[in-house]
Order: structure tokens, then sequence, then C-alpha cells
């Protein structure tokens, strides 16, 4: 069943959630069920090369589904929101155009939610001095003392966010010290008083805490057998010109390992647990989205209670 999309605003499904809880296998589906293209939503999956720490999926998983904005940038280019929700948006319009349901499905949480609530992102005045001396901070101070001024001046944002994140991080703190105003309070101010497209947003967790951990700790496995500390090296071979890939979770646990400064298996504890946190974070934010529809994959397949999500949504005059 295609979708069918008024002119003025495109119906979009939106799968998001923590990771390891199957956010592309519950895409997929709802795409060949509903006429559906998936598009990612994920920081990291727009890189070229970076295929096993990111967990794209591969051609086997995406059953003959169109994906979109995967591989669209290599590792040394910078990528924004802002340059997703442009993107993202483009490919919203041309998939609604043809007859076609947007599925947006990722763990960005950032991503997700302003490109469905149609945030439009102002160019900041760029002030090189500021922007020098915070990175000369995060060299110095390290990630979590700029993460943790972060918490305390815009707490909501900083939510969002991982430690490690240092293009967002700074931009926060850069856009707190030039002007004494909240991320979280700019980002509000610049949504519509409409959102640009019709959506519903399926979330994916675990009731059982536990239940979500040995999920992430089973992906990071998968992710080794496949060949996860070959690309990470990479990265780490890379890292001055790899600039976001060097600070994702799923490589930089690594460099100590390459640099010969701690052992593999400390590596991949450090990794399970920054996975475990990173999952927390993106429950966290999608739990501020008031109007998600939440499906917990430890009680059983959400597939049938997200087809019926769906179905609603898309009936006429919902």
């Amino acid at each position: 069943m295609a979708a069918s999309s008024s002119a003025a605003r495109a119906a979009v499904v939106a799968v998001g959630g923590a990771t390891g809880t199957g956010k592309t296998a519950l895409a997929v589906a709802l795409a060949r069920r509903f006429g559906g293209e998936v598009i990612s939503a994920d920081s990291m999956q727009v890189y070229t090369g970076l295929d096993i720490g990111t967990a794209k999926a591969t051609l086997a998983e995406r059953q003959g589904v169109a994906h979109h904005l995967i591989d669209i940038r290599t590792p040394e280019q910078a990528f924004s929101v802002a340059d997703f929700t442009a993107a993202a948006s483009a490919c919203i319009r041309d998939i609604a155009a043809r007859g076609r349901l947007p599925i947006v499905a990722g763990g960005t949480g950032l991503y997700i939610t302003s490109l469905l609530q149609g945030i439009e992102f102002a160019p900041q005045k760029a002030d090189p001095a500021l922007r020098r001396a915070l990175q000369g901070r995060w060299e110095a101070e390290g990630p979590a003392a700029l993460y943790a001024e972060l918490c305390a001046v815009d707490p909501d944002y900083a939510a969002a966010l991982h430690e490690n994140d240092a293009p967002r991080i700074l931009r926060a703190l850069e856009l707190y010290a030039q002007t004494g105003r909240k991320m979280s309070e700019q980002r509000r101010a610049a949504r519509p008083a409409q959102p640009p497209f019709r959506s519903v947003c399926l979330c994916l967790a675990c009731r059982d805490r536990q239940a979500l951990y040995r999920r992430t700790d089973a992906r990071v496995d998968a992710m080794l057998a496949a060949g996860l500390v070959g690309e990470a090296r990479t990265v780490w071979q890379n890292r001055a010109a790899y600039t976001t890939a060097a600070q994702a979770i799923g490589y930089k646990e690594f460099f100590p390992y390459f640099a010969g400064t701690a052992s593999l298996e400390d590596c991949v504890r450090a990794l399970k647990t920054a996975t475990r946190r990173y999952a927390k974070r993106q429950l966290t934010w999608f739990r501020h989205q008031t109007d998600a529809v939440w499906l917990f994959v430890d009680e059983g397949d959400p597939a049938p209670a997200a087809f019926a999500a769906v179905e609603a949504f898309l009936r006429p005059g919902a």
C-alpha cells in the first residue's frame, strides 16, 4: 500500500530509539509494507568507507528497499545537522512526489527532531579567536570538562550530545559565549508554527534496561567479528583528516590500543560501556518527543504494532 501524500505537507514516518533495537530492520519492513523508501538519520552513515562502526545496512539487509543519505560524504568532509535537514527535506519531497512513503530511520535524535519540526538554522557569525580558544581548551582540559560546562549552561541541548561530540559542543559554547543564548533556546525560536511535514515517530526501546545492555553488547561483538578493529585502525591512521570519525563511538575507543597504551580487551570493554551510555542518551532524547509511539522490542516483535500505528497515521482524515 503506497502512501497518499498531500501537496502541502507530505506524510513522513520516523523510526528512532536506542542503538541495537532493530531500527533498520523495522524501517525496511515498513517500507516493504507501505511502499516506502528509507532516509538514513545517522550522522556517521553519510561517510564512505566507514561501514562496520556505523552499522550501515548491507545490501542484503536492505531487501531491495531504496536507502538515501548513506555514503554521500568522504570522511574528510564535514556534515552538520543543517546539511542533514536540507538534504533529507529534498529526499522527502522527491519520494512523496513519486507516491512513495518517506521513512526516516536512525539514532541521531537531533537530526530526526530538527527535520520533523522544520527547524531553520541561521548562520552563526564566527569568532576565530573564540573558536581557537575553545579548541585549545578541548585539547588541554579534555572533552569531559567542556561537556560538563555545556551541561551547566544548557542541559537540554547537552542531553542530545555525546561528550566527545566536539563540533556541536564547541559550537554551543561559542554561541553562549558570544550571545548569552542557549542553543536549545535558539532551536526553539527557529521552530516554525507548523511543522513542514505530517509525521509519526516510532521509538524502539527495551522496558528492561539489562535487555538493552545485552543487545548493545551483542552489537559490539558482531561488529568485532565483522572487522571493526581494522576499520578503526584506518580512522586512527587518518585521525587528523577524519576529524568527525576520530571522535565517534566505535573508533576512538581503540586508539589507546593502536598507540600501545591499552590492551584490546580493555578497549572492547570501553566501547561496550560507551555504547550503553549512548543508548541511554538516545532514549532520554526521544522521551522528550511527547508524541512518539513507543515500541518495546524485549516484549516481542514490534512490527505488528508499528504497522497498526502507521496504518492509522495514513488513514484519510487522520
